[in-house]
């Protein structure tokens, strides 16, 4: 379990971080929360390649049961417009990340013996991707009302120029479509020390 504590705990305060970070908008489309999530898949994309896929799943459920805990957390604090983390919220942010951490490490695992760069950039696209998807519908689209009927999330719902410029989608689409954008960005970032961790490990063991 040593060899995993490391992990634990930066996907600890990644996910901390992000929780904290979402509450501090960038302009009409991101949060900060947006730049910190992406690097969880890093992290357990780290801890696949050295320990294998099961160590990952691990260090991803320590991530899911610390991002339920920053849900309950944030349940309990009002701002200005009632609770900070809704029900639909949090359904979707623990949902989305489970998800989509466990297809990263599922895809990663089976492209593990490929091209240095293929495992991580593949699989965290596919990662991101669901994680995207499902987090800004069942937190935002009206199809998914049902889930927490009191919470009024028409706002979203209200058709705008896609991300200012493109054609009319509901809030929610370009919003999510931007979240995506800087998780494509920062995945390709994170190749960059993904590299330099698998060389000095390799170097380690030689």
């Amino acid at each position: 379990m040593n060899k995993l504590l490391l992990g634990v705990i930066a996907m600890a305060i990644i996910v901390v971080a992000s929780n904290i970070l979402v509450q501090y908008p960038i302009g009409q489309w991101l949060t900060w929360g947006a730049f910190s999530y992406p690097f969880a898949f890093l992290v357990s994309e780290l801890v696949n390649r050295f320990h294998g896929a099961s160590a990952a799943r691990r260090v991803v459920y320590a991530g899911f049961a610390i991002g339920l805990v920053c849900s309950v957390i944030g349940t309990q604090i009002i701002g200005e417009f009632g609770p900070l983390v809704t029900l639909r919220i949090a359904i979707g942010s623990g949902l989305a990340f489970l998800t989509g951490q466990l297809v990263d490490v599922a895809l990663f695992d089976k492209l593990r013996r490929t091209a240095w760069w293929r495992a991580p950039f593949l699989s965290s696209m596919l990662g991101s991707s669901i994680d995207t998807m499902l987090f800004f519908t069942l937190a935002f689209s009206s199809a998914f009302i049902w889930l927490e009927p009191g919470n009024d999330v028409s706002w979203a719902a209200a058709h705008v120029p896609l991300l200012g410029f493109g054609p009319e989608v509901p809030l929610w689409v370009s919003l999510g479509l931007a979240d995506f954008c800087v998780k494509f960005a920062v995945d390709l970032i994170a190749l960059m020390p993904f590299r330099v961790a698998i060389a000095k490990y390799a170097n380690k063991i030689a």
